[in-house]
């Protein structure tokens, strides 16, 4: 094919992957959107055709890319390349056999296993709510680390809840509505309690923040609440820095992330003797073994007391 054509090609590609919006979270949308882009940029850098491309421009593009990426990193750039030639409707190089036999070499040759959160357990929990500023930035941050670690979210969910989601049960507690996740994206939901310690901070920071606000999170500018959510990225920003402002030392705290509320809770659920099957309806888990993972510091401590 001429190079032309492979330029009117490329010119299309992201307006045929709109077409996935709606269908798809926003997370994966970017993805997509990072993914092909990465694919053609190489092809452009090392005058290959993007599309269509040989089997042999794939195989070398995932090995470029097997020197500084992660295997997870990999596979799921080889699968938005499959999603922009689905989208094309052109012939797919990438189920040819000899890009299969390179993903193998390529997760045979890696440590493929991920860095593992540091679990925002019952041990932290008090410290870095202890250490926020009594500032409505302080309370913001402090409910959203407390209620995150009581419904087991992940911070898509939380910056996605929204007001009308909490409701008050008959013992004066709430409970929350998780109405879509990464493991439900046709939106089932579930149902997750909270605290009491999270009861009255998220009742402060209601009475603070106004309760007309759609998101239940959102941003603080000029000491005013703005009507709208948050990004993922400041629920990772806030348990950062709440891990600092608790004293940690800065080669721990940088093990913390926005997952960590979620992890933490899972492991403390286990070692009070929840049973896995519990945990994972709590948390939304679809994939016992992912779950398996966060539980395996817990499993070790409980083994050594």
């Amino acid at each position: 094919m001429s190079h032309s054509s492979s330029d009117q090609y490329i010119a299309v590609w992201r307006s045929l992957i709109d077409r996935l919006e709606g269908a798809y979270a926003p997370s994966t949308m970017r993805a997509y959107y990072c993914d092909v882009q990465a694919f053609v940029d190489w092809c452009v850098e090392n005058s290959f055709c993007a599309f269509p491309a040989s089997p042999q421009a794939i195989v070398k593009f995932l090995e470029h890319q097997a020197t500084t990426r992660s295997v997870s990193t990999i596979k799921r750039r080889l699968y938005g390349i499959r999603k922009a030639y689905e989208l094309l409707e052109l012939s797919d190089p990438t189920t040819k056999i000899e890009v299969k036999l390179a993903m193998r070499r390529i997760r045979r040759g890696k440590f493929e296993r991920s860095l593992q959160a540091e679990g925002l357990t019952e041990e932290y929990l008090a410290s870095f709510l202890a250490s926020q500023p009594q500032t409505p930035w302080g309370l913001r941050n402090k409910t959203m680390i407390s209620l995150g670690y009581d419904l087991l979210a992940r911070r898509s969910e939380l910056i996605a809840l929204k007001t009308s989601d909490l409701s008050t049960r008959q013992d004066g507690s709430m409970q929350a509505i998780i109405r879509r996740s990464k493991s439900d994206p046709y939106g089932r939901g579930r149902t997750a309690f909270c605290s009491k310690r999270s009861t009255i901070l998220v009742t402060e920071w209601l009475d603070w923040r106004g309760r007309h606000i759609e998101y239940l999170f959102c941003p603080i500018y000029q000491g005013k609440a703005l009507d709208r959510s948050l990004s993922a990225t400041t629920v990772k920003s806030v348990v950062k820095s709440a891990a600092l402002l608790a004293g940690l030392d800065p080669w721990l705290a940088r093990n913390f992330s926005g997952h960590s509320m979620r992890v933490g809770a899972a492991q403390d659920l286990f070692r009070k003797g929840v049973r896995t099957s519990a945990i994972m309806r709590a948390g939304g888990w679809s994939s016992r073994a992912i779950l398996d993972r966060y539980l395996e510091k817990a499993e070790h401590n409980v083994w050594l007391e």
